[in-house]
């Protein structure tokens, strides 16, 4: 697989481009998709999807569903997917991004729980503990 070019790289050539037309024909843009990433962040763990699902404490249905497309998840479920992949933040930022969420944010009180949560190691029903024990909303809904 081709390495994927930084975003700062990207940022000084469209900066030096005499035009956004120039910059688009020549940047050769990564055309990545939710699910192409989470299959690769799949197999670069080691994992298996039902394992990922357990950990993440979402609907086997739903997370099968959102590995193939079919299924877009909320920024919530897109989290909780994070975590059942064991994924460090940096993985986690571009996971929301991929799914078209905000990125976390560490000047907004839940999300700064969540990214103390991953950058600790803790699991999805840990980071669920915090973030009841501070007065947040948790990943996953009681309803769930």
């Amino acid at each position: 697989m081709a390495t994927e070019r930084l975003t700062d790289e990207l940022l000084e050539q469209l900066l030096a481009s005499a035009s956004p037309e120039a910059y688009l024909s020549q940047a050769k843009l990564p055309d990545r998709t939710l699910p192409d990433y989470l299959c690769q962040l799949l197999k670069e763990k080691g994992l298996k999807r039902s394992d990922v699902f357990r950990a993440a404490g979402i609907n086997t249905t739903f997370g099968y569903q959102a590995f193939s497309g079919e299924r877009h998840p909320g920024r919530d479920n897109a989290l909780m997917l994070a975590f059942g992949l064991r994924c460090t933040l940096q993985e986690t930022q571009r996971l929301l991004r991929l799914a078209g969420h905000s990125e976390l944010w560490p000047k907004v009180p839940r999300d700064a729980i969540i990214i103390f949560c991953i950058e600790h190691g803790l699991t999805r029903a840990e980071c669920d503990d915090e973030l009841y024990r501070l007065g947040e909303d948790t990943l996953l809904s009681p309803e769930g």
